[in-house]
């Protein structure tokens, strides 16, 4: 029987790069489906969780948010169970991503890759709490105040439009919480030099500003910076644990 020639350098062909892109691939897709049939079950807890964020907004109807067609409630379902399925597997996905662009790493660097994977619990929390409890909030008694809707007119907002409002927002929030995460396994790798990171920090802090009025709901500067301070700290913060660990020296 042929014995298989030795590989030091953990070479891949383009087969290879193409099936370990397949299990990559299957075994996110397996992760998120998984969470999204879990969502699916835990449904009517979930969504309270969202509505109750339009609680503040008085109709006086006996409700704040209203369902214009037959199906919508059906759409909702599927919608808010895929995006909080994508939220929850995020850590497996992006462990599969740094293994397939990664797939030699030293034993070494497998400590940061797991340490990577509890900050990135710890992100996606510190993104959504944000979120959830300071931004959107604020966001929704912002733009329904009577400054911009007169006493004597009610509001009457739509279902989906309105889950679709606050979990959009989460969903970009726990995403981009995830970049300074990313910025510290590129430094551990020395893929990136830190020296160099850092002599961009103006042009990044201008890049997380300019994220931040984007992806927030409201145009308010107070919602902006709430995304964009958090993101500026981190930042810093991943440029300093890369100088006491000498990563992106290279």
């Amino acid at each position: 029987m042929p014995r298989s020639k030795p590989n030091p350098d953990r070479e891949m062909t383009i087969l290879d790069h193409i099936d370990e892109l397949r299990k990559r691939f299957i075994g996110s897709l397996l992760a998120f489906l998984a969470c999204t049939i879990v969502a699916l079950v835990f449904y009517h807890q979930i969504i309270s969780l969202f509505t109750a964020q339009f609680e503040s907004i008085q109709n006086g109807m006996g409700a704040t948010l209203f369902a214009n067609s037959i199906a919508e409630g059906f759409l909702v379902q599927l919608k808010t169970a895929a995006i909080v399925g994508l939220i929850a597997s995020l850590p497996v996905h992006l462990f599969n991503i740094i293994r397939f662009v990664f797939p030699g790493i030293d034993a070494k660097y497998r400590k940061v890759i797991l340490a990577g994977l509890a900050a990135s619990f710890v992100l996606a929390v510190l993104g959504g709490y944000l979120a959830y409890f300071r931004i959107i909030p604020f966001s929704i008694r912002f733009l329904t105040n009577s400054a911009f809707v007169p006493n004597g007119v009610g509001v009457l907002l739509n279902f989906q439009q309105g889950l679709t409002y606050v979990l959009s927002f989460l969903l970009w929030s726990i995403i981009t919480f995830q970049a300074p995460l990313v910025l510290e396994i590129l430094l551990a790798l020395n893929v990136l030099n830190r020296k160099a990171v850092l002599k961009a920090s103006r042009f990044v802090i201008v890049g997380i500003v300019t994220l931040a009025a984007v992806i927030t709901p409201s145009v308010d500067p107070v919602s902006q910076l709430s995304i964009a301070l958090p993101l500026v700290v981190l930042y810093f913060a991943a440029l300093l644990v890369a100088k006491l660990f000498k990563w992106g020296e290279g």
